[in-house]
């Protein structure tokens, strides 16, 4: 299948059997990578903190692979667009290939997170170039349908990743959650190689060095700040302020060294296109808002509600059964009433399950929480994937990839944000409670952690309102770029 530098190539058919369907299979396969690892971990930390050690490190398991994906993938992106997407697609493959190895052979805690963060750098390439190449084989049309098959994939990770996850750590080997990586990194980069062929203009490049370092110094920096202030450290000691200062003064030096590049890893274009701007603040909000989520909905499950893990995290898996469907059918709304209409109609939906978080109470019933877990997944879903598909119908081929990696960094930067919005919320009732600073809630009794959680709740309902004035700002009609 060969992909071309103008305009995605229209075919009667986009399904696996169709002629792009070996390279759409592909894709699915390397987001199923992506995907399954972002749950499959979770259920395997006691196996491997058994194992291992180092219980007081393992958060770092997650954070450093966050921090690594989220600071590479502007710098992928607009590789894409230099190079093309194939290279950067299946240098992410290897990368993650290669990090998920290493991770099965660790030998201690230290070297599970160093080897973590490989995994994350080539994560940081697969998923914004995946969901670029989708923009160059289809068109918008087409798209509304190849959601639905991309959304399949995240479904079933969100089952299939905790039962393995569950299995390998009881059965076989914590090991295997990362083994089980390589022949589905494999496949899938011998299918791209074999049927994904793109036509692009050859020519000399000056990469950005100094700003693709200043981004990743600079937002490693930020993230790292916004993700341990309040944890391993207080929000006002010098160790905080010391690490968001620099972030921020390195992140404006590289606003001032991009202004003067030839070919910049963020061009001052980005900033002043409406509907990036528009779709990355909704990426941005969905992010925060998520975060609070998977954070706190188990928690408040378990701690204040008596259920156990496991039924904690199927309620929380009502959120990643939702978000699918909208993404499946969101194409239905987004042709027939327009861009604007579908994510202020997401909008609506996260308004409505941010209310239905505010009824919950220690008698409540899981079903309730589920509820309001599933109706914000659906908001999510009309948000989220139209504004993705938005942000690739208003730019040209040799803008695709710096499009596609902006909005997908706005998500990880309001993931992080919505960590530390949502870890101060919390940790201020406590303190107040209890009269002291709390850096640990999970052994908090439940009369202490009811309010905490539900002000964080509150603010989530809050978010969710901004994100309905945002979402109206989209336009409802989005054109491809003459060429």
């Amino acid at each position: 299948m060969t992909s071309t530098g103008s305009e995605p190539i229209t075919r009667a058919s986009v399904g696996l059997r169709s002629e792009r369907g070996p390279v759409l299979l592909a894709i699915m396969l390397s987001v199923g990578l992506i995907a399954i690892d972002s749950t499959i971990l979770a259920t395997a930390v006691p196996s491997v903190v058994e194992d291992l050690g180092g219980f007081t490190e393992f958060p770092w398991l997650f954070s450093v692979y966050l921090l690594a994906q989220a600071v590479t993938v502007p710098v992928y992106g607009k590789v894409a667009d230099l190079v093309g997407r194939k290279p950067v697609m299946l240098f992410g493959i290897g990368v993650f290939v290669i990090g998920s190895l290493l991770c099965g052979i660790a030998w201690s805690m230290t070297s599970l997170i160093i080897f973590r963060a490989v995994q994350g750098i080539g994560a940081g390439a697969i998923m914004p170039v995946s969901m670029t190449m989708v923009g160059d084989l289809y068109s918008l049309e087409e798209r509304a349908k190849v959601q639905g098959y991309l959304a399949s994939v995240w479904a079933m990770s969100a089952v299939v990743g905790p039962t393995l996850g569950g299995v390998f750590s009881d059965y076989l080997s914590w090991r295997w959650i990362f083994f089980v990586n390589l022949p589905i990194g494999l496949a899938a980069a011998a299918v791209l190689l074999r049927r994904f062929t793109e036509q692009v203009e050859h020519r000399r490049h000056r990469i950005d060095v100094a700003g693709a370092s200043l981004l990743t110094i600079g937002g490693v920096l930020l993230l790292l700040g916004l993700l341990e202030g309040g944890v391993e450290w207080a929000w006002e000691s010098a160790t905080s302020i010391s690490v968001l200062s620099v972030a921020v003064a390195l992140l404006v030096a590289f606003a001032v060294v991009e202004r003067r590049a030839t070919e910049p890893i963020l061009p001052a274009w980005v900033f002043r296109h409406r509907v990036l701007n528009v779709a990355a603040a909704n990426s941005l909000l969905v992010g925060v808002l998520l975060m609070g989520l998977t954070s706190y909905v188990p928690l408040y499950a378990q701690a204040v509600l008596g259920h156990g893990a496991l039924v904690a995290g199927l309620t929380l898996a009502t959120l990643t059964i939702g978000w699918p469907i909208a993404a499946s059918t969101s194409g239905r709304f987004y042709l027939s009433r327009g861009f604007r209409f579908t994510t202020v109609l997401g909008a609506v939906l996260t308004v409505g399950g941010g209310g239905l978080l505010l009824t919950i109470g220690p008698h409540s019933s899981l079903l309730l929480l589920g509820g309001a877990c599933f109706v914000l997944g659906l908001g999510f879903g009309y948000v989220a994937s139209p504004s993705v598909v938005a942000v690739q119908q208003a730019v040209d081929w040799q803008r695709r990839g710096v499009a596609t990696g902006e909005n997908m960094f706005a998500r990880s930067v309001g993931s992080a944000v919505g960590i530390a919005i949502f870890g101060a919320v919390a940790n201020g009732v406590v303190a107040a409670k209890l009269g002291g600073t709390v850096s640990d809630l999970d052994h908090l009794p439940s009369s202490v952690l009811d309010p905490a959680i539900t002000a964080v709740f509150g603010v989530s309902a809050a978010l969710a309102l901004l994100l309905l004035v945002v979402t109206s700002l989209m336009p409802q009609r989005v054109q491809a770029p003459r060429t």
